[in-house]
């Protein structure tokens, strides 16, 4: 199990044990904004379960069928989580507008107020191991699962914070109008996600942070190029360009040439694959 599986792995215990949690708390204090977070759990479950699989399948090597490799299951993967975002904060806003037309007195405020806060704490850590990772391996399947959590964080203190201010009010209507913050709050972070992971599926270009890496790394090794294109796939990156050489250059040394520029590139740019078409320099304005 490699350490991208292994971190996804410990994404879904977490989640297992805080939904325990926070659905029998949210039972036994008829807190609505609790039973969103333990819908909000059931989401970042499903989530990590999405997860786990799709970074397991990433890093299997090119074949036949997938010449460029698998990577853009991850970026599926994070689709896929982000639609569940959406659908877990449509069905928190529905429960927490019903609650709001009936009455719903919220017990056991206390314990249910600590059961927020220890799910902040294990989501602080559970997501800081995973955006670590996912920054060491470039995963946008890991990073959406770290948002998931990392929303998680905010949205439990928030239900904590407003349960405690329920015991010093006694003013129970505060605790659907929390859920519906909370949802709102989940959907913006859904969309920033979806938009992320999305992207690449139309084989966007890489960043112009990257981009502007590659060309000042083949602008200092004095390289002749034009026709620069790139994409990304997972955590795996693409770039294909055209090379100027002098026509009397001897094979060998174009060899050597094209060699000394893919070992320059991928020494900044991280799981990077070059692809060097040459050609005879000048060439191309006379075409």
């Amino acid at each position: 199990m490699n350490k991208k599986t292994r971190i996804a792995s410990l994404s879904v215990l977490s989640n297992l044990l805080l939904i325990a949690m926070k659905l029998s708390i949210g039972i036994i204090s008829g807190s609505v904004s609790i039973i969103s977070e333990a819908i909000h759990s059931t989401m970042d479950l499903l989530a990590s379960i999405i997860a786990f699989f799709s970074v397991k399948v990433s890093d299997k090597p090119a074949d036949y069928k997938h010449p460029y490799g698998h990577g853009k299951i991850e970026n599926i993967s994070g689709v896929i989580e982000a639609v569940l975002i959406f659908i877990a904060a449509g069905w928190i806003i529905f429960e927490a507008v019903r609650k709001l037309t009936t009455e719903n007195k919220i017990e056991s405020l206390g314990l249910a107020s600590l059961v927020m806060f220890i799910s902040a704490g294990v989501n602080i850590y559970v997501s800081r191991k995973l955006y670590k990772v996912a920054k060491e391996t470039d995963s946008i399947a890991l990073e959406a699962d770290a948002l998931h959590l990392k929303t998680d964080v905010f949205t439990s203190f928030g239900v904590g914070a407003g349960l405690i201010l329920i015991w010093a009010t006694g003013w129970h209507f505060f605790d659907p109008i929390i859920a519906i913050i909370v949802a709102l709050f989940i959907i913006k972070e859904s969309y920033e996600l979806l938009n992320r992971a999305y992207s690449p599926l139309l084989d966007t270009s890489l960043s112009k942070k990257e981009l502007e890496t590659i060309e000042n790394i083949l602008k200092n090794n004095h390289v002749s190029y034009h026709q620069l294109k790139s994409r990304k796939s997972g955590n795996y990156k693409f770039v294909e360009l055209h090379v100027e050489m002098p026509p009397d250059t001897l094979l060998e040394d174009v060899h050597k040439k094209c060699d000394a520029i893919e070992d320059a590139l991928k020494g900044v740019v991280s799981f990077l694959d070059v692809q060097i078409h040459v050609e005879p320099l000048n060439i191309h304005e006379n075409n």
